[in-house]
């Protein structure tokens, strides 16, 4: 009689709920990363990862970086995803503050420069960072005979009236990292004031980053603003994506002392996830060589990774800032609210 039902039972437990178990076995191939809308990788790169660990990497994009987060944190307890890319340092408080990722300090935070690993509990590890600063269009002020600005105080002349767009920081990421530069370089006490000025000279106030540089930029739209506020990394994007090959970008950064902030981007285990081994060997493919020089081209960032290879672009047409940022971590967790509560009070009524 066993050797009867014996066969039986093996073949109601591997053969009849068959579906089931392949339900299983994809999950358990799968790997999901949940992040902001702007999270680009080649295809090489992420078949290379798949094909080694016999895995698919799922990208879950939820929006900017301030609404993935705030979904990440609302499903902590059913987590959506294994892995989160794209908090950054604006938002990094309010990431930790949550509780909702797993400590791992991986061997390849070695390669990682030093003052870009700002969590000591390694609970977000540094993927990418850019400097946020303005950038001006070489034509126009060349045409008009003008001088381009060189500082922060310089918009507030007569002279660049009404010829800067920036945008809003309540709503754009860019926009929050600008002014939190103003407030590093006029601190809390002065730099209402310098918005002030700004908005007296005729500042344009736009909801996010495509608005600004595609639609009021003059060196990237019909709009007629040569000043934006972008980043360090624009002027090799210029060249990258210009139709006709250029020897000289046709926009500048602005790098002077106090007038940017480096916004780095993190990326964190989330808890709850059932493949704990297989996140940890993806975070470690981020911070390594392959992944970290595909990025410049990809997401026009720069690598954490010391020994990644910057594309010609980026060498030949593109700057970092000599300095670190003048607003701490506690500074920012303490105040942003407010900080913004108080800039759309004053340059939004």
């Amino acid at each position: 009689m066993k050797k009867i039902l014996l066969p039986i039972l093996a073949c109601l437990v591997l053969g009849l709920p068959s579906s089931l178990r392949d339900v299983r076995a994809e999950s358990a191939r799968v790997i999901t990363v949940m992040s902001h809308d702007s999270l680009n990788i080649s295809k090489e790169v992420v078949a290379e990862f798949e094909k080694t660990n016999h895995v698919t990497i799922r990208f879950l994009k939820a929006g900017d970086a301030g609404a993935a987060l705030n979904k990440a944190i609302l499903s902590k307890r059913n987590p959506l995803a294994d892995i989160f890319f794209g908090v950054d340092n604006t938002f990094l408080s309010r990431a930790l503050d949550a509780d909702i990722f797993i400590p791992y300090a991986s061997p390849l935070l070695a390669e990682v420069h030093d003052e870009l690993k700002i969590d000591p509990s390694n609970r977000m590890l540094p993927v990418d960072f850019g400097d946020v600063c303005l950038n001006y269009d070489k034509k126009w002020f060349a045409k008009k005979g003008i001088s381009p600005p060189k500082t922060l105080e310089d918009l507030t002349k007569p002279a660049y009236k009404g010829l800067t767009v920036v945008e809003n920081p309540a709503t754009s990421s860019p926009g929050l990292a600008f002014l939190l530069a103003t407030i590093g370089k006029f601190g809390q006490e002065g730099y209402l004031e310098y918005w002030k000025k700004l908005k007296d000279n005729d500042v344009l106030v736009t909801n996010g980053w495509e608005e600004a540089y595609w639609g009021q930029f003059s060196a990237a739209s019909d709009g007629d603003r040569p000043i934006v506020v972008s980043y360090a990394t624009s002027p090799p994007a210029e060249v990258y994506f210009s139709k006709e090959p250029l020897k000289e970008a046709p926009t500048a950064a602005i790098l002077s002392p106090g007038s940017s902030f480096r916004q780095i981007e993190f990326v964190g285990i989330l808890k709850g996830t059932k493949k704990l081994d297989l996140a940890k060997k993806l975070i470690d493919f981020m911070l390594d060589r392959k992944f970290q020089e595909d990025m410049p081209l990809q997401m026009f960032v720069f690598p954490v990774n010391k020994s990644a290879i910057l594309p010609e672009v980026f060498r030949k047409h593109s700057k970092v800032a000599n300095y670190m940022n003048r607003v701490t971590l506690d500074q920012i967790s303490a105040n942003r609210e407010k900080w913004i509560n108080e800039w759309r009070k004053l340059v939004l009524r």
